[in-house]
């Protein structure tokens, strides 16, 4: 299942405008920001979607009855592009464990790329909720792999990945790899270059959070 939540107006629509505005770009801090509200709504979204019971809680005055989340997710992001959104959810699921993979694209001179990943920090995943978070879904192979890595820390009950801006390719793959993932994006775009980037996407999005990177 895919939802995208630019398909009914809402401040995240605004906030995708400004990550792709090239004006805006150029204000690192604002750019992560956005990012993490992206992140804020998202964990919001999904929150609806998972178990709660009910609890009594004491007051001052007396006693109610309040519903709680039945457990806390697995929140995962991928460095380092995915830092604001993670922090976003994080944000609102507080009381999460919380995984990090390193994995990038290692090019190629003949204009390829190959899949990099050379490091996981995770706690055990077995039948728990993972959220994995990564802003850009373009290609979907970092995704897939990502989600082949930790699954060796034990089978999730329930995948969510979380994209602020995601490209039907890569959607596509991510369904076909990995049927039951559900894919949380903030808009859909429908081009991909030769070279693997969304268009009209906003660009590379590690960049504009952290500065241009040095890459052999």
């Amino acid at each position: 299942m895919v939802i995208n939540l630019s398909e009914s107006h809402s401040l995240l629509s605004n906030w995708i405008a400004e990550l792709r505005n090239t004006e805006i770009q150029t204000d690192r801090l604002r750019f992560r920001r956005n990012l993490e509200r992206i992140g804020e709504i998202m964990a919001y979204e999904i929150s609806k979607e998972m178990s709660w019971e009910e609890k009594e809680i004491t007051t001052p005055l007396g006693t109610s009855t309040c519903k709680m989340l039945k457990e806390q997710p697995v929140l995962a992001t991928i460095l380092r592009a995915g830092l604001p959104l993670h922090v976003g959810m994080l944000n609102y699921f507080d009381k999460a464990d919380n995984a990090f993979i390193s994995a990038y694209r290692k090019h190629n001179r003949d204009g390829s790329f190959d899949i990099k990943l050379e490091y996981i920090s995770c706690p055990p995943l077995e039948n728990r909720v993972l959220i994995l978070c990564d802003p850009m879904l373009a290609t979907g192979s970092s995704l897939v792999k990502t989600i082949h890595i930790l699954k060796d820390e034990g089978v999730p009950k329930e995948i969510h990945v979380v994209s602020a801006i995601a490209c039907t390719v890569g959607i596509e793959y991510v369904r076909r790899e990995q049927p039951h993932v559900k894919i949380w994006c903030g808009a859909i775009d429908e081009e991909l270059t030769a070279k693997g980037y969304i268009v009209p996407g906003l660009g590379d999005a590690g960049d504009l959070a952290y500065g241009e990177k040095l890459q052999a």
